[in-house]
């Protein structure tokens, strides 16, 4: 099984805070994530998120359970707790660039526990993960109004 990463980088005209917002608002993924059939949130503090993200593609369904430790409105650093990988990280970056521009980084590493789970699901998590950044980008747009410029 081989190990993947993706690293995205976008600049934006929203606030760090926003991005940040918009990420943890994990009840709001089926809105606008691609293959996204669900999220259930099971722990929430200032410091912590345990949620599932449940994912449908093609009829093959599948979830992932991450723990999210925050660094509220900097960082948000993900690790699996289940899920159909040997290994899942990931780290989400917000650096305020002015008060109301930030550079978003997301970065995520993974392996699946098995070669016939990543034939069946790696092309759609690579698909997933590639246009990550992109939704979230377009979901700030959609909630925020569009972006000056």
């Amino acid at each position: 099984m081989r190990a993947a990463k993706v690293e995205k980088s976008v600049l934006i005209e929203r606030s760090a805070k926003q991005m940040f917002d918009l990420v943890e608002n994990i009840e709001s993924y089926p809105k606008f994530l691609p293959c996204c059939g669900g999220t259930r949130v099971d722990y929430r503090d200032d410091k912590k998120t345990i949620a599932t993200l449940y994912v449908d593609f093609l009829n093959i369904r599948s979830s992932l359970t991450t723990e999210n430790e925050k660094d509220y409105p900097e960082r948000m650093n993900l690790r699996l707790v289940r899920g159909p990988f040997r290994h899942l990280d990931g780290v989400w970056n917000f650096k305020r660039l002015t008060e109301n521009a930030c550079k978003v980084d997301f970065s995520l590493s993974y392996a699946f526990s098995s070669r016939v789970l990543e034939k069946l699901l790696a092309p759609m998590f690579e698909t997933l993960a590639d246009t990550f950044v992109e939704a979230f980008v377009k979901r700030a747009n959609e909630v925020y109004g569009a972006a000056n410029g």
